[in-house]
């Protein structure tokens, strides 16, 4: 099997070859490390890529899976962590001049948990700095892997570059206002936000902490509930049929929304209701409050985390960075205190919505990936997370998955958002609707 097809395969796939003695670990973790090298220079994904340590953990997979010590769906398979996450004696810079050489000295739990699992990781990837929606200028973009000249999307854009590609089967973002959901959308994945507090992100360096969220990017909903399962320790595979299921619209139109996004969502609606599913139009007041709201909560929260830095080291950050942080220490007590009471409010408009429904969708984003990703807090930062803020604010599981392709070829996400702790059927609405869309053989423009 060339890498063309190997590296593409869905993980359950890849634990049945290894199973069956048809591949090995080993062999895998060599094709994948040999992949990177030869394609990201021009994806620029990774930050730091861990070879021998991944073909050490490949090795020890191989030895214990020939042993009939099986670990779970996850072992011997190679992954990739974004590179806020701590990972011990392997350095973790935050894609930040002021943690360039940062290397921390415990795991972050989601490692604890995937070491556990037996996955392989390759290493580190890129991301936008400490979060905050912009690179800096010593780390670069990570680009698409459908078009490198366009941005894979901020600030989890490297892992889903790095998933994209084929560098790797699976990756773990983060989730602040849409940091996994949109450079899924951007690269035709499915990215999951999952139900605030389900994923332990002790060791992950904070944007803030009432909004962050970790998650799985995979090229499969499938794929990212077993990710999911294994950095938490709980089984999330659920078979859903569309059939009967009722599914409510919100946010089909609004500023910046490109007419080519409008067809795929409405094509995929139609594609749900052809599959027996109803598909209404359906009201969540509040939603035009939301981008206020999120920065009302996120900006001081940032603040007080970099208050330190900022006062002996501000030069040391992109200048883009520096300025949303400061940002933070302008907003007055009073707004951050009703953004908070926004948020249970907007919650409850949720729950109400849900009692009609059985989930949530609307489009992911409102545009295909730019070249460029916006600074969230300018005017094109703010449309770009319209659709995802929402969800960071009330913490409900939100999945993107990829409903087709614009008249570039490039990937249009489809988001599906359902009630609290209802991960495993959020991510079974994804694998159903995957297979009603009939686009998992689609494969980026680069290294295919």
């Amino acid at each position: 099997m060339n890498d063309a097809d190997l590296l593409f395969v869905g993980v359950a796939q890849l634990g049945a070859l290894y199973r069956s003695g048809q591949l090995s670990p080993v062999e895998v973790t060599r094709r994948c490390l040999e992949r990177i090298e030869a394609l990201d220079p021009a994806l620029n994904a990774f930050i730091t890529v861990t070879a021998e340590q991944a073909l050490r953990q490949a090795a020890l997979a191989e030895q214990e899976l020939r042993a009939g010590h099986d670990r779970g769906p996850l072992h011997g398979v190679p992954i990739a962590l974004k590179d806020l996450i701590d990972t011990a004696g392997i350095r973790t810079t935050c894609a930040s001049r002021i943690l360039h050489g940062h290397i921390p000295q415990r795991d972050a739990v989601i490692v604890r948990h995937l070491n556990a699992a037996g996955a392989v990781s390759l290493g580190k990837t890129n991301c936008s700095e400490f979060a905050m929606g912009v690179p800096h200028p010593d780390y670069g973009q990570s680009n698409n892997p459908w078009d490198p000249a366009r941005t894979s999307g901020a600030s989890s854009g490297g892992s889903a570059a790095a998933v994209a590609a084929g560098l790797c089967f699976a990756a773990v973002g983060t989730d602040t206002g849409g940091s996994i959901r949109i450079p899924a959308s951007y690269c035709g994945l499915a990215g999951l936000k999952p139900t605030y507090g389900l994923v332990d992100v002790q060791g992950v360096f904070p944007l803030s902490w009432s909004l962050d969220h970790a998650g799985p990017l995979a090229r499969s909903s499938a794929d990212a509930a077993l990710l999911l399962g294994a950095m938490t320790g709980q089984p999330f595979q659920q078979e859903v049929s569309l059939n009967g299921k009722r599914f409510g619209i919100i946010q089909r139109s609004g500023p910046g929304m490109q007419p080519e996004v409008t067809a795929v969502f409405d094509a995929a609606c139609d594609t749900l209701r052809a599959a027996g599913a109803e598909v209404v139009s359906t009201e969540v007041p509040g939603l035009e409050q939301v981008d206020a709201a999120l920065l009302a909560v996120l900006l001081p929260e940032a603040a007080a985390i970099h208050a330190q830095w900022i006062g002996s080291r501000a030069d040391e950050y992109a200048d883009i960075t520096r300025q949303q942080i400061e940002m933070g220490f302008a907003v007055p007590a009073v707004t951050h205190v009703r953004a908070q009471q926004f948020r249970r409010w907007l919650t409850r408009q949720f729950l109400e919505a849900f009692r009609s429904v059985d989930a949530l969708i609307s489009p992911a984003v409102a545009w295909v990936a730019p070249k460029e990703d916006p600074a969230f807090t300018g005017g094109d930062g703010a449309v770009e997370g319209t659709r995802s803020s929402p969800h960071n604010l009330t913490g409900l599981p939100a999945l993107s998955v990829n409903a087709g392709f614009g008249e570039g070829g490039l990937p249009v996400g489809l988001q599906i958002v359902t009630r609290p702790h209802t991960d495993a059927l959020c991510l079974g609405l994804g694998s159903a609707m995957e297979t009603a869309f009939a686009l998992q053989k689609a494969r980026p423009a680069i290294g295919s």
